[in-house]
Parts: structure tokens; sequence; C-alpha cells
């Protein structure tokens, strides 16, 4: 193609052709009213998009100065490169090009700080830049994903529609909301990302205590869970969960669950989602337990070590007459612990946007994820409800249905924690869920002995239950109590 000077015909442009990008493009190109400028670092992927979809009308580019001179002002871009300094060099190039009121958008898995810092250091050109979490894979990036925008107000007039255009549908509506300013998209789609983690542990708990108690194949459990998928669990994971199931090795003959290493990989939003909860002190012991849980699975060396350690000395089965109540006892655990992961991570949201002045709408946020995006589920309605009833709502396990829900489901959620602990199955995300649950709901908790530790060696200080102030004992004087000032240590 000759670097020659295009009309500016475009109303948005993509930046990094490797699946992802290909496929957004491919659904802007698909949807009336968009025409789609594409560029690649590497020409030899434009021009296979091109020639292999040639319905798209794509505005091929083979360098920057001609992919935006082929953009309508304001120029739109979308970045689909490699998270951190590719990102940054794409970012740097449009800069040089672009002008006040032109937008770029950061469509890949970027930590939302990097994104708050280039927005940051873009704001003063007059440049929009937009840091959009998306979530579906590379099936919702074709056919409708659930897109999560920050940025200004203003980029999101132009944006706004555009994004809509190419969203999953739910209920009639787009899975599409202005999150807030700068990080706040990046943010909510690493909190995502974090139930996303507990989900899918969760599941292949329940998974492993079914196939281990009752001796059921791969394929009877996928049954069992293809039925759970037309209940209150229905969800695009569940759906899955029982499709990989089903699945034979062709090689081999036996179901590919048992053929595929036992060591989980991840990308690293998992583990931001725990890191940045710890930093704004919200307990997220489910989403960490998940990311725990894909650390030790690639542990093989420490695991093999440790392969003769004594467990139970006596084997557990689940008696045949007794095996659909425990499934139906697992299924109860398993919709009880998922709660409890959406509760920690919309926390986590809650507690992000107030340390970095985000005004998030936690019902818009659950609606959006009820289509495109890989947590997609029936109970998201049940979240956006929630917020609806009460925007102040201070820990989503409380609202009605989900207290309710709980409480029906608690006494079976015990019985399995109970009966993994004495069979000496690992099940990390359940324990912890529960222990979450028992612990938000106690009346007194064991923080207070903490607090005397603490006191005692550093003298950190602590508060009384009858009188206001802070207060040190002398441990090592008299042991009298004075009234102080809180210690900075």
């Amino acid at each position: 193609m000759p670097e020659s000077t295009p009309q500016a015909t475009a109303n948005i442009g993509v930046v990094g052709l490797a699946v992802m990008g290909s496929n957004l493009a491919r659904n802007l190109a698909s949807r009336e009213g968009n025409t789609v400028a594409v560029f690649n670092r590497s020409p030899e992927r434009t021009r296979t998009l091109t020639t292999e979809h040639p319905e798209a009308g794509f505005v091929a580019s083979e360098g920057y100065d001609q992919f935006v001179a082929s953009l309508a002002k304001p120029r739109t871009a979308i970045i689909m490169v490699q998270a951190g300094k590719g990102t940054d060099a794409v970012i740097s190039e449009l800069v040089k090009r672009f002008e006040p009121g032109d937008i770029i958008v950061d469509g890949g898995n970027a930590n939302f700080h990097d994104t708050i810092r280039r927005e940051a250091e873009i704001a003063p050109t007059g440049i929009h830049f937009v840091g959009a979490g998306i979530s579906g894979g590379e099936e919702g990036a074709l056919n409708g994903p659930s897109i999560m925008p920050g940025g200004s107000a203003e980029s999101y007039e132009t944006l706004g529609p555009i994004l809509a255009s190419i969203a999953a549908v739910a209920e009639g509506e787009p899975c599409v909301t202005h999150v807030g300013t700068d990080g706040a998209g990046h943010f909510v789609k690493m909190v995502h990302n974090g139930i996303e983690y507990a989900d899918m542990q969760l599941i292949a708990e329940a998974y492993d205590l079914i196939r281990q108690g009752t001796g059921k194949s791969p394929a009877e459990i996928a049954d069992i869970f293809a039925e759970w998928n037309t209940g209150e669990l229905e969800s695009y994971l569940i759906e899955i969960t029982a499709e990989v199931l089903r699945q034979v090795d062709a090689a081999t003959g036996q179901p590919l669950v048992d053929v595929i290493l036992d060591e989980a990989g991840a990308k690293g939003t998992g583990a931001w989602t725990v890191q940045n909860a710890l930093d704004l002190g919200v307990p997220v012991s489910g989403i960490a337990e998940a990311v725990f849980a894909r650390s030790l699975s690639s542990k093989r060396a420490q695991r093999e070590a440790a392969a003769d350690l004594p467990g139970p000395s006596t084997a557990w089965t689940v008696e045949e007459a007794d095996a659909d109540a425990f499934v139906e006892d697992v299924r109860r655990a398993l919709y009880a612990s998922k709660i409890i992961a959406y509760s920690q991570g919309f926390d986590e949201i809650v507690a992000g946007a107030e340390q970095f002045g985000w005004d998030i709408h936690k019902g818009d946020i659950a609606k959006i994820w009820r289509a495109g995006c890989i947590i997609r589920a029936r109970f998201l309605n049940r979240i956006a409800d929630a917020y609806a009833e009460d925007p102040g709502l201070v820990a989503l396990v409380t609202a009605p249905y989900f207290r309710d829900a709980v409480a029906g489901a608690q006494d079976s959620w015990r019985r399995v924690v109970q009966i993994a602990a004495g069979a000496g199955i690992p099940t990390p995300a359940f324990s912890s869920s529960l222990a979450y649950y028992d612990g938000l709901r106690a009346d007194r908790l064991p923080a207070a002995l903490v607090q005397g530790q603490r006191d005692f060696f550093g003298a950190h200080t602590y508060q009384r239950v009858d009188k206001p102030g802070v207060f040190h004992t002398l441990w090592s004087g008299d042991r009298s109590e004075i009234e102080t000032t809180p210690s900075s240590h």
C-alpha cells in the first residue's frame, strides 16, 4: 500500500491487530455508522486482516502519519497492544500527531495506576486519554464485550455511542457505562478479573468435591453443572465448565480434564486485585485464596516433596444413597461462596472510588457485567436491584435477597467445609469465604487481643469499649493505663 494521504473518513481507529484487536476492529466495522481505520506495527497483519475481511471496508495504513490522517475529527483511536512499554510507545506516537480534543483509548489490561499516570501526563496537551476495560475475550471482542471506560465526561460524549454500538446487550441495554475519571475503568476491570479468579476456583472446588466424594465421571459431573446452569447459578463460567468436563481427549480417549496438567496460569490482574485491596484495607479473602491456589498448583517441586505427608486416617466417600443430597449441599455452598466473592469485589470498588475520587455507580457496574464479560451471570440483576433499592448499601451480602440466600445455604456450606477438612480435600475458597462470613457477622472478634499484643510489644495503643480516647498500658512499668495519642508505628 503506498504511503499516500487518505481522506479523513474513519470515525474510529484501532492500533494493534493481534486477535483481540482484529476482532474488535471487525466488530466496530460491522456496526452501522462506523468506518474503521486500522494500523499495526507489522504491516503483514494489516494486509491479512483487510484481505480476509474485505466486507469490513477498513481504511488501512502502514504508518502513523497515514493512520492519523485517515481519522475524522475528533480523532479517536483504540490501542490494543500488550500492556506496559508497548502501550506507552503507541501513546507517544499518537500524542505527537493528535490535537486537542482528540481521544486515545487504551483497551488493554493495563494497571490502573499506569492509566492514572498516563492521563495526568497527556492532559496538558488537551488530548483525552481513556483507560477502557474490555471483557469477554476473543469471542466478546468480535460479538459484543462488556466495556468499562474511564476518562473525562467530554470524551465519553464522542466515545460512548461508538462503544455502545459494539457492546454486548442485556435486556435491551448495552453493556457499557462511563465508569469514572482517569483510572476508574481499568480499576473496575481489575476487580472484575479478581472476582473471575474466585468464581473459577469455587467451581473447581465444587467439581473436585463431587468427583472425590461420589466417584462420578467428568461427563456425569458435566450433566450436574448443566442442570445447575438452569437455576440461580446460571452463568457463562458454569456453562463452559460443563463443556470442558464433557470434552474427550482424541489421543488417549480419556476425559480432557484428566490429561491437562494441574498447574493453573495467571496474567496478573488477580494479584493486582489482592495487592490493591491490601493497600485499601479491604478484605478480599476469597479472591486472595483463588490467586494463591493457582500459585500453589504451580509449585511442582514442593508438591512432589510433600506428596507423602500424612493426611486423614480414614478414607472418605459419600454413600450412593446420600450422593444427591451431597451434590445439593455443594451447589448451595458454591452459591453462598459466590455471593461472598462478589460482595468482597464490590467492597473494593467502593473503597477504590473513595480513595481516588471516582463517582462509580455500583448498580451500573452490575448491569454492564450481565452480558459479554467472563463473569456474566443471572444473579447480577439481583446485585443491580440491591444497589437500586439502597445506593448506600454497606455490604452486598447484607441486602435482603443475598441475606436470605446465604441464610438458606449456610447449613449446607458448613457441612461441605467440614467434610472437606475431614477428608483432606483442599477448599481454600469455600473455607475462606465461610470464615469471612462468620467474621463479618461476629458480635466480637479476637482483634481485641491482637491490639493488646500490639500495645505490649510496640506501644501501638488501643481504644476502649466503655469510654472515648486512645490508651496505652505501661507494660514494662506498673501496668497502669494512661491516655495518650495514637502511635505512628
